[in-house]
Formats: structure tokens, C-alpha cells, sequence
């Protein structure tokens, strides 16, 4: 059954097209005027609309042109019911959109078969849209993950050159400590030894502020194994996150994944002009391994958590700049924060919360916002694929759910259900 449109002024048309439009099982609904079928054309979106060239006001060939310059309307097909069959007269309606003509008077024979022929066009345009979607779907996942998987070497290279000097730097810092404490035991030995050392020998011992360097140095050393270690837990992060899934399915700790995440987007997390630093707050509940694709999940980890703070820096930026910033900020008491929590839902599912308390979304931008290429931000800051990408990633590959919950004002929830075991296709 189609959602048929009929606009015509003649009750008499009106009436003959409704009865026998109906009779073949279509949904009919009739517009008196020009003005009147675009304002049901808007709220009903019909499959097809057979319209009068000539009427008051508003006439056939501008409700066509009205109609076709909308997006939402421009694939109903659209028939042009007309007395006129002067060739300058077809050209001129096909030009203004018109799919399809149908003389006056009607016969009733060739209008079904007009309008069997114009449902299957719409039929096998909105194929071709669906298709052309998809397609354009399929290209961003698959430019998306080669950029992914690009990152991912480059970052796992640099993560091994910078473990190279780093662990033998780490490896030494033992040797350097055990010689300087040999040669700490050979100058207190000669200190011993030597009872009255030469003026020289005191001038430099004051210049170099001696007991000072002594207590310090193996602060010092100290320090720097601190540091190595510290390097290296990051070289480590870096391995683990952008690890290839080239194993498969594997148990993982979640835990890890989003730690290394947020390890990721550390750099966006201080207070920059028009916000104060970004607190996040973990949750963790007590998670058994996930059976995964370690490195989709945390690009999906990586894309939502970006996500929430792009929101935060808009709720930041909302607050007044001034010389006495921090001040200002107080007194509006916003504290940019990101909450992750997991927990255990039943025996077959975990669920992840990230929550941020940006100025959340209205219920329009929310129904869209894991539509491919669909982004707030300017043109040039945003491509639109990142949640959408997100949701195939749990939604599709893992068999999980994605879910967002906002309210303009209040912030954004993204729930991610994640099944324990893999789910067999």
C-alpha cells in the first residue's frame, strides 16, 4: 500500500481519483489547493502525488518546484494532471520536476498504469539511495580503519624506538647508582685519610657545595629511574592499544583498553583558555575478560570519549574569558568531568558507562548522531564517522548494544553492552 497525494481544486476529480485510487489498496488523502498539498506534502511525505497544473493561487508546475527543492520530497514522484499537450508545455513541466504527465479527460486505465509505473520508479530510487548509503558506509569504515590501522603501526613504531633508549637508560641507572656509591666510599675514605687537605682542596669542595651533592645525587638517580619507568608503562599503553586484531578474538582486559585510552587523550585533558582541566572519574567494577577485537573496541573507546570531551570544550567555551578566569569559573561552578564505569550486567554481558556533563543534545541532533557523516561541528572540524563507526564496532561486529541518553543542558550517557563470549554469526 502507497501514500498517494492527490491536490486538484474539482471536487469531482478529487472524489473519482480517491474512490478509485482506494479501490486498488492505496492510502489517499486529498488537497484542495496548491497551498494545501505542499502543507500535507511536508507532514505526510507520500510515495506519490498527482497534482493539477492549473489552480489558484499556487499552481501545479510551483507546487512541483517547491516540492522537488525540498530533500525529504524530492524522491515522491510526482505526476502533472493536465489539459495542456503542447510540446513547450511538457518541456516546460519536466524542467520544473514533473516525473510524469496525465491528460485530462482521465482515462482510468492509463492513470493506474501511470501510477504502477511511477511507485515502482520511487521503489527503485529509494533502492539506489539505500544502496548508495551503504556504499558510502562501506568506504568511510574502510577508509577509517586504514587510517586506524596506519596509526596503529606508526604508533607501535615509535613506541619501539622509543623503548630502545629508553630501556637501556633504564638498564644502566643500576650501575650508574652501584659506581657512584663506590666512588662516594673512595672520597670519604681520602677525607678520612687525608687530615689536613690543601686550601684548593677546601675551595673546591665549597664550590661544588659538596654534602649537598652527595645527599642529592641519588635523589637524583632515584628520580630518574622513576621517570623510566614511567616511560615505559607509556611505551607499553601505546603497544597495547594499538595492538592489530590480527589474532582474532581474544580475552582482553576492558579495564586496560579504556585505561590506555584515556592515556591517548591525556593531552586534552588541562585546563585550556575558556575551561578548567577535565576530571575524569573511574568506576571500575569487578569485569571478567571480554572476548574481543581488542583494538576495534578501543577505537570505539577513543571515538566516544572524544566525543564527550569536544562537549565539554563547548560547555567550557560557554563560560565567561576574562583576565580573572579561574575565578569566574568558580563562581559558575562548572567542573568538566568524564565518568566511566563498569560493571557486570548478567552472565553474559558487561556494560560501560561514559558520562560527561557537557550541555548535552536535543532529541533532533540525538536520533542522528550515529548516522554516517552526520556532525554539529563546522565544516573542516568533524567528519561525521566517528560514533557511527563506534556503533558498527559494538553493534555489528560484537554483536553488543550502543546506546545514548542526553538531555539538552544536563550532559550525555553512552552505554556499551558488550557480550563476554563471542557470539557466533
Amino acid at each position: 500500500m502507497a501514500k498517494i497525494l492527490v491536490i486538484d481544486d474539482d471536487i469531482t476529480v478529487q472524489i473519482v481519483l480517491q474512490d478509485l485510487l482506494e479501490s486498488e489498496g492505496h492510502q489517499v488523502a486529498i488537497a484542495i489547493d496548491g497551498q494545501d498539498g505542499l502543507s500535507q506534502a511536508q507532514q505526510n511525505i507520500p510515495d506519490l502525488i498527482i497534482c493539477d497544473w492549473m489552480m489558484p493561487y499556487i499552481d501545479g508546475l510551483e507546487v512541483c518546484r517547491q516540492l522537488k527543492a525540498n530533500p525529504e520530497l524530492a524522491t515522491s514522484f510526482f505526476i502533472l494532471l493536465t489539459a495542456r499537450e503542447k510540446l513547450d508545455d511538457r518541456v516546460k513541466g519536466l524542467d520544473n520536476g514533473a516525473d510524469d504527465f496525465l491528460s485530462k479527460p482521465i482515462e482510468t486505465e492509463e492513470l493506474l498504469a501511470r501510477v504502477r509505473a511511477g511507485l515502482r520508479l520511487r521503489g527503485l530510487t529509494q533502492q539506489l539511495e539505500k544502496t548508495l548509503q551503504d556504499l558510502q558506509q562501506t568506504q568511510s569504515q574502510l577508509v577509517q580503519s586504514e587510517k586506524m590501522s596506519s596509526l596503529g603501526q606508526l604508533v607501535a613504531g615509535i613506541a619501539h624506538e622509543i623503548n630502545n633508549p629508553i630501556t637501556f637508560i633504564y638498564s644502566n641507572l643500576t650501575h650508574v647508582k652501584n659506581y657512584s656509591s663506590d666512588l662516594i666510599s673512595l672520597l670519604q675514605l681520602y677525607q678520612k685519610e687525608l687530615k689536613n687537605p690543601s686550601a684548593e682542596i677546601l675551595q673546591k669542595q665549597q664550590e661544588i657545595e659538596l654534602e649537598f651533592l652527595l645527599e642529592d645525587l641519588f635523589k637524583i638517580l632515584s628520580s630518574m629511574r622513576i621517570g623510566s619507568e614511567r616511560i615505559q608503562q607509556i611505551v607499553l599503553s601505546l603497544q597495547d592499544f594499538s595492538r592489530t586484531d590480527r589474532s582474532g578474538w581474544q580475552p582482553v582486559d576492558v579495564h586496560v583498553g579504556l585505561d590506555n585510552t584515556i592515556l591517548m587523550l591525556q593531552h586534552r585533558l588541562p585546563a585550556r583558555e575558556g575551561r578548567p582541566d577535565i576530571k575524569v572519574i573511574k568506576e571500575y567494577g569487578n569485569l571478567p575478560q571480554v572476548e574481543c577485537y581488542a583494538g576495534l573496541l578501543n577505537q570505539a573507546f577513543l571515538n566516544i570519549i572524544s566525543n564527550g570531551i569536544d562537549a565539554l570544550e563547548v560547555s567550557g567555551f560557554a563560560c565567561p574569558i576574562g583576565e580573572n578566569f579561574h575565578k569566574e569559573v568558580e563562581k559558575y561552578q562548572f567542573k568538566p568531568t568524564i565518568k566511566i564505569s563498569t560493571h557486570v550486567l548478567d552472565d553474559t554481558r558487561i556494560l560501560i558507562k561514559i558520562i560527561d556533563n557537557g550541555m548535552g543534545m536535543s532529541e533532533a541532533i540525538k536520533a542522528r548522531i550515529f548516522d554516517p557523516f552526520f556532525t554539529t561541528k563546522p565544516v573542516g572540524e568533524g567528519t561525521g564517522l566517528g560514533l557511527s563507526i563506534s556503533y558498527q564496532i559494538v553493534v555489528q561486529q560484537h554483536k553488543g548494544e550502543l546506546k545514548c541518553i542526553s538531555e539538552s543542558g544536563v550532559g550525555t550517557e553512552f552505554w556499551i553492552e558488550i557480550p563476554i563470549r563471542h557470539i557466533n554469526n
